[in-house]
């Protein structure tokens, strides 16, 4: 059949399952938004107060679903809108389609209104950037760009269209996705090596990052830890893999992780790294790091290995098949002095309350898992909440866990938490944030408005911009430059003038009782809590440190 560029998106995006998109439209996006009224009741649009937010929605969709996320946006400022959202998600290794329009291709490269080049702005932020300025070339762009997104390591695509093509008409046949790429496989002799290794060792320790959670190994890994009885510290991007009860969880590694798993790494005599990258907010100090240890490094991302921490072994395998290879391979053991020591350790968390506040964060935290179901999706933005976050939630599956972990981006949570909550309409989606980051795309409030969904934002506020506050308190000082905005916004008040219900809490009682309250609610709540502006995030290792240098109090 006859199809225009526009209509042949939509098309391929309904062969791949795609239902949901997530944009804002403008000039030379308008015959894509045509044809998105014509398709309306195959694919629904959601339009966003700006593109960064819908960037970071069509992340939390994919990252509450499992669904690759697509996002929209016309020229120019319509498009450098999105880089942000494709930095976040490309460091997290999440697969996203970003469609942008373009000027007709005879105005190209002559600076016409809302001219930029799209594809050389975002080259670095994408596995793969395409510019389609022919209409035979889109069909394939199109259904390569899932390809890609989805294959191996998984990242965002982008395809820049110009207007012209989105206009011009070309034979159609319906089809299918292309196949994925297949993932590299675990060497037998390899994984047999390492297996003897494990066999051999005693006081071994895996530390695990968002792979395992990307190639949905986390029976395997849980069986792997139960055999061989081995303690078990993940990154941000793996949280939740592990139960919080799960009595070999050390729990978080790095800058903020416990004090358990900074040194059970430390006196590992082997460390297993699965689907991770030892990133400088783990390995601190890469010489210094896991230093009694011999390493093993398991990731499908050949550039990782040996790119931060060298390593004694590595093979490059998607994590699932490599632990699927292990597993037979693995002796029953009892670690019982190391698991014990590790026990021990676990029981020391540091002084992390600061004395003078009434409602603390990690209350706040407490309190929501207590009050809401294993089923919820926990969303957060990025500073000390984020942390405190990772620190205190009781939740056991990775999906229900969303964080900006790579960029680390200030702003990311409202979007994604709406993305999270049209993916995923019958669950409850608990936004986390700080005041700080809040402010940066509160915006989106009348996203969640308009769209009618009842999240709950629940905002830490300390009326600093907290985690750089608290370097400058540890390291320069206490010369708080630019870090104490002093902002007055009514947080309640904002809330009832986008529209959504606003609450406050000064006390763990009063969080309690408004928490509830939000619960009933149909629509989107912020809840306003007042913490002390010198609460901290302990423990902390300074940047280049090591565990020696681990502040907890």
């Amino acid at each position: 059949m006859k199809v225009t560029g526009s209509q042949l998106v939509a098309e391929v995006l309904l062969e791949h399952g795609v239902d949901t998109v997530f944009g804002y439209p403008g000039g030379t996006a308008l015959n894509l938004y045509d044809v998105l009224y014509e398709y309306r009741d195959k694919i629904k649009h959601v339009l966003t107060a700006h593109e960064q937010g819908a960037a970071h929605a069509a992340d939390g969709y994919y990252r509450a679903t499992g669904r690759t996320g697509v996002v929209f946006a016309t020229s120019g400022p319509g498009a450098t809108n999105l880089v942000t959202g494709i930095a976040t998600a490309f460091m997290d290794s999440i697969p996203m389609i970003a469609i942008t329009a373009n000027v007709p291709d005879n105005l190209i490269g002559r600076d016409a209104f809302q001219e930029i080049c799209i594809t050389g702005v975002t080259l670095p932020i994408t596995k793969h950037s395409f510019f389609v300025n022919r209409i035979e070339d889109l069909e394939h762009a199109l259904r390569e760009s899932f390809r890609i997104a989805n294959s191996g390591r998984k990242g965002p695509v982008l395809i820049d269209i110009t207007k012209d093509v989105t206009a011009a008409t070309i034979d159609y046949k319906k089809g299918k996705p292309l196949p994925l790429q297949p993932n590299p496989k675990a060497d037998e002799k390899e994984v047999a090596e390492i297996a003897e290794m494990i066999n051999r060792a005693e006081r071994p320790v895996i530390y695990f990052g968002g792979g395992v959670a990307a190639s949905d190994a986390g029976d395997e890994l849980n069986e792997l830890l139960e055999i061989a009885e081995i303690p078990a510290t993940y990154t941000l991007m793996a949280a939740g893999i592990l139960g919080y009860e799960n009595k070999r969880n050390l729990g978080l590694i790095g800058m903020h992780g416990s004090i358990a798993a900074n040194r059970a790494v430390d006196r590992a005599d082997l460390l297993i790294a699965l689907g991770c990258r030892f990133s400088d907010r783990v390995a601190l100090n890469p010489e210094k790091f896991a230093r009694r240890a011999k390493k093993v490094q398991v990731d499908i991302d050949k550039s990782e290995i040996n790119k931060n921490v060298l390593v004694d072994k590595s093979v490059i395998s998607d994590v699932k098949d490599f632990l699927q290879k292990l597993l037979p391979l693995i002796e029953k053991r009892d670690h019982a002095e190391w698991v014990a020591q590790s026990t021990e350790w676990k029981k020391k968390t540091g002084d992390v309350k600061c004395q003078d506040a009434e409602l603390h964060p990690s209350e706040i935290v407490t309190a929501v898992c207590d009050l809401t179901d294993k089923e919820t999706i926990y969303v957060t933005d990025v500073g000390q909440h984020q942390m405190w976050a990772a620190q205190y939630l009781k939740h056991d599956r990775t999906k229900d866990f969303i964080t900006s972990g790579g960029l680390g981006t200030m702003g990311f949570g409202y979007g994604a938490a709406i993305g999270a909550q049209i993916g995923c309409p019958e669950k409850r989606v608990i936004h986390f944030t700080g005041d700080g980051s809040f402010h940066m795309n509160l915006n989106e409030a009348c996203t969640a408005v308009s769209e009618n969904l009842p999240i709950i934002t629940v905002i830490m506020n300390n009326h600093v911009l907290g985690m750089v506050y608290q370097w400058q308190t540890s390291f320069y000082g206490r010369r708080y430059s630019a870090t104490t905005p002093n902002r007055k916004t009514d947080f309640p008040k904002l809330a009832e003038a986008f529209g959504a219900k606003g609450y406050s809490a000064t006390t763990p009682t009063e969080f309690e009782d408004v928490f509830k309250k939000a619960l009933k609610e149909k629509g989107p709540v912020w809840i306003d809590c007042a913490i002390a502006t010198e609460e901290r995030v302990l423990p902390m290792i300074p940047g280049g440190g090591t565990v020696e240098d681990m502040i907890i109090g």
